[in-house]
Order: structure tokens, then sequence, then C-alpha cells
């Protein structure tokens, strides 16, 4: 998540902290990721659809552990479910975008052309 200019230009628009946020910086990852396809730019989508997962398993993260800290000292598993069951619904919306992603042809046919090119 730390190649150039990706990076610079998506990170700004990856926030999950309440539903609303998450449905504005999803759509607006997603209109990057449509526009990275329709440059041809296979790199700028990936990168754009890997941002809607994380949003999606960042927000569960804060959903699931307080605070979003899994291991406390020693790395002892805190308990489950003491997160901030508000995340679940900026889970769901991220998801929801992840998935279109996934599920788009262009993406899926630059990601079949990338692998036969790159292994």
């Amino acid at each position: 998540m730390i190649c150039q200019p990706y990076k610079a230009e998506l990170c700004p628009h990856w926030r999950f902290k309440t539903a609303e946020i998450a449905k504005e910086s999803s759509d607006k990852i997603y209109a990057m990721f449509l526009n990275y396809l329709q440059q041809n730019d296979f790199v700028g989508a990936d990168l754009a659809r890997k941002y809607l997962q994380m949003g999606f398993t960042r927000a569960r993260r804060y959903t699931n552990y307080k605070g979003g800290k899994k291991y406390g000292e020693g790395y002892e598993l805190y308990p489950k479910g003491t997160g901030d069951p508000q995340k679940a619904l900026a889970a769901d919306i991220f998801y929801q975008r992840w998935q279109q992603a996934e599920a788009n042809p262009k993406y899926a046919s630059l990601k079949q052309a990338w692998k036969k090119l790159y292994g």
C-alpha cells in the first residue's frame, strides 16, 4: 500500500469512522477505481480495490475489538465483541464496493492479462 503515486491519491480518502463517512469514502475510492480502469491502469485499479478491501477488514477489526487492537502485550488475544457495533455498518458499505470492484469485467480482464504477463 506504499506504491506511489497511488498511495498519495487513495489514502487521503480512506475513512471508516461512521457509516456516512464510509459511504463517502468508498464511493470516492470506487470512482477512482473506475477511473484507473478507464485508463487501463491495472496497478492503480488493483490498489483502489485493495483500499476498498482494507476498509472492510479494518472496520471489522474495530467492530470486533475495542480500539481495533486484537492483541495485548505478550500477544494475548483480547476478547472479541468489545468493539464498536457502528463499525459493522461501515464494514458492510466497504464490503459491497469491494465486491462490486472484484466483479467488474474490465478489472478481471486486466488482472488476467497482468497475471499472464508477470505471473
